[in-house]
């Protein structure tokens, strides 16, 4: 039992060295930086920050390059790491309405106050190869124009709220929960899963907002706005009383427009959907606010009945790290459990082999006679 397990550590440490050897690729080639990878794959390291729930570029690049290319293999490094870095301190919500933005589309108004920002995107682009990416030639710088504040880009939501046309926006001042701290039990307030949404799978949350789409959930969504950009991170100092910048982060923000909702004492009015997500991540941001609206089924009155809606499915599910866990653990060593249960097909096996023989060797009865 020694020498396998003494054997296994060397093969162990092989494969480690070829792995190595495979992320390092063709030593003819200039091995990429971790400034690279930040900066010219970006919206990778956007997507292992967002979903690995630690806002730092440097890392994220760095979990890339380690995983070669793997993003939840980078995403399970990220949050490995975050998990031994201290708490000092939370700050206070964010405020997106001052964002600086980068991007700002309505599918709701053509003219809004502060207008359309298309910013960087591929919605208008040919999904045709370019053969240039073969190439490091010269690009066109692209022009932005910062949007400072609310003053100046109000919400679409809040120009519906201000005619009374969308439900209005829940305040609480209560502590909200931590998904990371505390187990989670059923049912969760929409903190807690909207905590869970944002550093959900992308692909998974994409299923699921389509499947909302295509009837399998009560939505009908028009997106009110997606902002992209630059908000201030503060934290309160009690000895200085007041808030303090200590940074920045670039998030998308989407607030879906649903279908309207009324009742007996309240007029009919649109509800809505919300997604926040680390860099630059529009479509796990719309994805998000889809499946947030279908998760508010109870707040509604409206049957659960499509897997959108159900919420211990949809947040037990959408965790990548843990499905990558109970997935690629099949893969490792299971010996004992296989060679027991083969054990118990073989005895199966062998008593019905007997039973036939039995039956086969029975006299006739006289009927049969």
């Amino acid at each position: 039992m020694y020498v396998a397990v003494k054997g296994g550590e060397a093969a162990i440490n092989n494969a480690h060295r070829l792995m190595a050897d495979r992320r390092r690729g063709d030593r003819n080639v200039p091995g990429l930086t971790i400034e690279q990878i930040a900066g010219q794959l970006a919206l990778a390291v956007d997507r292992v920050m967002a979903e690995g729930s630690l806002y730092d570029p440097d890392l994220a690049a760095m979990a890339v390059r380690q995983a070669r290319g793997d993003l939840i293999e980078a995403i399970f490094l990220l949050r490995a790491y975050r998990t031994t870095l201290p708490r000092f301190n939370n700050s206070t919500p964010i405020d997106t309405a001052t964002m600086r933005i980068e991007r700002r589309v309505s599918a709701t108004y053509k003219d809004i106050p502060g207008g359309q920002l298309l910013g960087p995107t591929f919605d208008y682009t040919h999904r045709l190869i370019d053969p240039a990416m073969t190439e490091d030639g010269p690009v066109e710088p692209g022009h932005r124009r910062p949007v400072e504040s609310d003053a100046c880009a109000p919400r679409v939501t809040d120009i519906l709220n201000g005619e009374g046309l969308i439900e209005p926006d829940v305040f609480s001042n209560a502590e909200p929960s931590d998904l990371t701290r505390e187990p989670t039990e059923y049912p969760v307030d929409r903190d807690l899963r909207l905590q869970a949404l944002a550093r959900g799978d992308e692909g998974f949350l994409l299923a699921l907002g389509y499947s909302t789409q295509r009837g399998y959930g009560r939505t009908h969504p028009f997106v009110g706005e997606i902002r992209i950009g630059m908000v201030d991170v503060e934290i309160d100092m009690p000895e200085l009383g007041f808030a303090v910048t200590v940074g920045s982060v670039r998030v998308t923000e989407c607030q879906m427009v649903s279908q309207f909702k009324g009742s007996a004492g309240v007029k009919p009015r649109f509800t809505r959907g919300y997604g926040l997500v680390f860099g630059h991540s529009e479509r796990k941001a719309m994805a998000m606010s889809l499946v947030d609206r279908a998760l508010r089924a109870d707040e509604f009155d409206e049957q659960r009945l499509a897997p959108a809606q159900d919420e211990e499915f949809v947040l037990e599910h959408c965790d990548n790290v843990q499905s990558t866990g109970f997935v690629e653990h099949l893969k490792l060593p299971h010996y004992v459990d296989f060679q027991a249960e083969l054990d118990l097909l073989r005895q199966l096996h062998e008593d019905t082999t007997t039973a036939t023989i039995d039956d086969d060797q029975a006299p006739l009865s006289e009927a049969a006679q």
